[in-house]
């Protein structure tokens, strides 16, 4: 997906030609205060499809929106309720990505991703919680 066809699902035909001609990328709109509620520490990530576990370090919650893309990606919050956050980002050159995150308690999280990263798609159904201390 192109970045100005992105802009203009997410803000609207106008809004997004007024960001492209500017060259502004598309912000966060929301606090994502949901995130900032998780402990801090070490996640274990447990994938549903039986891929395995995986490793985070949370600071500050925005670790778990991103599982399949590295880097800096343009964010826009679609939801941003009490327990739930729902992030759509653009990773230029890298594809793309929509996570939910769904807070059980401020220790275990089930997320949903799904996206399109190195040109192939994917499906991410997991349950994180934390372990401890980053290691």
């Amino acid at each position: 997906m192109s970045r100005l066809k992105f802009l203009r699902r997410a803000f609207g035909t106008g809004v997004a030609a007024s960001l492209v001609a500017l060259g502004l990328p598309a912000v966060a709109q929301g606090s994502l205060a949901m995130l900032s509620k998780l402990e801090k520490g070490g996640w274990e990530l447990r994938f549903r499809d039986g891929a395995g576990t995986r490793r985070v370090c949370v600071r500050d919650g925005s670790e778990l929106i991103q599982i399949r893309h590295r880097g800096s990606c343009n964010r826009f919050v679609v939801e941003d309720g009490s327990d739930t956050v729902t992030v759509q980002y653009t990773c230029r050159g890298n594809g793309y990505g929509r996570t939910s995150i769904r807070r059980e308690t401020a220790s275990l999280v089930q997320i949903e991703s799904q996206g399109i990263e190195g040109g192939r798609p994917f499906s991410i159904s997991a349950e994180a919680r934390r372990t401890g201390a980053c290691s």
